[in-house]
């Protein structure tokens, strides 16, 4: 599998990745790296804690990491959770709602992750 082809089975835009990186090659060795990156652990353990500063935190940095990766899904769930536990912002959505939006993360996270092992284990 090409690296362009990872990005079209994860729903992410190989376009947007190579326009950060600038070479195939970074865009081929930072995805992989993705597997290593804690954000996602880190939002997970902070909601199961309701824990909204670490909440903010961990998916604020999720959505930079796969911003740059052009993991543009992932990035903009993780931007919503970021925009609904940032500090000093009144919060919009119910807990319910929150939920369903982790839940989508989760998915999309799992399905991504599932992806670039698949794509590591050719690469080796």
């Amino acid at each position: 599998m090409t690296v362009r082809e990872l990005y079209e089975s994860i729903g992410g835009s190989y376009e947007s990745a190579l326009k950060v990186m600038q070479m195939e090659k970074l865009v081929s060795k930072f995805i992989v790296r993705f597997l290593d990156d804690t954000a996602h652990d880190r939002l997970a353990d902070a909601a199961t804690r309701k824990d909204a500063v670490g909440m903010f935190e961990a998916s604020h940095s999720m959505k930079g990491v796969c911003a740059n990766l052009g993991l543009d899904s992932l990035s903009a769930k993780a931007a919503r959770i970021a925009d609904e536990f940032r500090p000093g912002r009144e919060r919009t959505m119910s807990e319910d709602e929150v939920d369903a939006l982790l839940a989508s993360l989760e998915e999309q996270y799992a399905r991504s992750i599932e992806g670039i092992r698949r794509f590591a284990s050719e690469q080796a």
